[in-house]
């Protein structure tokens, strides 16, 4: 396991996520729980890019609950179809809402959050078993670097399995 992230914060976003996914398939290395494993994940995101939120909500029983998360309180339970992250769950495609005040039916977990990305978690057999959820107090903060970076990481949470 890393001791702890070497993340050069001069570097762009791209350069940052580049020097955090190999980091981060060594921090899950040689550990079975997918608990421990997801929370150091959204742990390592959050310190490498200071995003206001980054989560997991995990498909169960016909509804995304709650994971493993940092930042403020969330929405515990979520339709499919409803919100960025249902409708994520629904689509089983990336989400990038540049300003969530103009998506449809957005759940206002917090109302610090302006922008947002939500990325599917597949397993072998292609059904969304999660969804990675960040969140940005800031507007247009995501990007397909972003998205491309993320659905890496989803990869590697896909591979728990």
């Amino acid at each position: 396991m890393a001791e702890a992230l070497i993340i050069n914060q001069q570097f762009s976003k791209e350069e940052k996520y580049q020097q955090l996914l190999p980091q981060l398939a060594a921090l899950v290395r040689g550990e079975t729980d997918l608990i421990a494993n997801l929370a150091n994940l959204m742990a390592a995101l959050k310190q490498t890019f200071n995003f206001l939120w980054v989560g997991v909500y995990v498909v169960k029983n016909d509804e995304l609950v709650l994971g493993p998360f940092q930042g403020p309180i969330a929405c515990t339970r979520i339709k499919k179809g409803k919100g960025v992250c249902g409708t994520a769950w629904q689509q089983a495609n990336t989400l990038i809402v540049p300003d969530v005040d103009e998506f449809p039916g957005h759940i206002a977990c917090s109302s610090e959050s302006k922008s947002e990305i939500v990325v599917p978690v597949f397993n072998k057999n292609k059904e969304v078993i999660m969804i990675i959820d960040v969140d940005s107090e800031a507007l247009n903060t995501f990007d397909e670097t972003d998205a491309v970076y993320l659905e890496k990481v989803a990869n590697l949470i896909s591979n728990f399995e």
